[in-house]
């Protein structure tokens, strides 16, 4: 069973400090159109490459345009003892759809 998160309870967790990591794992070219502030930018081919990046002990909120692909990855993250990740259920459409906020991605 994958953990999900909507939109409204990530930005409250964010805006109230917690701890969370953000990964974004949509291809460059789909981060150039922007991403949530702060996320870490790891493309979805690229994440068996660069766990030693992801702490476990950290909680994980993993996102992509509507949901579908950080649902695979979230249990491809789970298959590899990360307990605590979370999907960002309808990905980053959903958060720029209740207007929070996306930012360009540094180069």
């Amino acid at each position: 069973m994958i953990n999900e998160i909507d939109s409204e309870s990530l930005r409250k967790r964010l805006t109230d400090g917690e701890d969370l990591l953000l990964v974004d794992i949509r291809t460059p070219a789909e981060i150039a159109q922007g991403a949530i502030p702060d996320a870490l930018l790891m493309p979805m081919h690229l994440i068996p490459l660069r766990l030693s990046e992801l702490p476990k002990e950290r909680e994980i909120v993993v996102y992509c345009r509507s949901g579908a692909r950080s649902y695979q990855a979230c249990a491809y993250l789970m298959q590899q003892g990360y307990e605590r990740t979370l999907n960002l259920r309808g990905g980053i459409i959903a958060w720029a759809r209740h207007g929070f906020p996306i930012e360009s991605p540094t180069p």
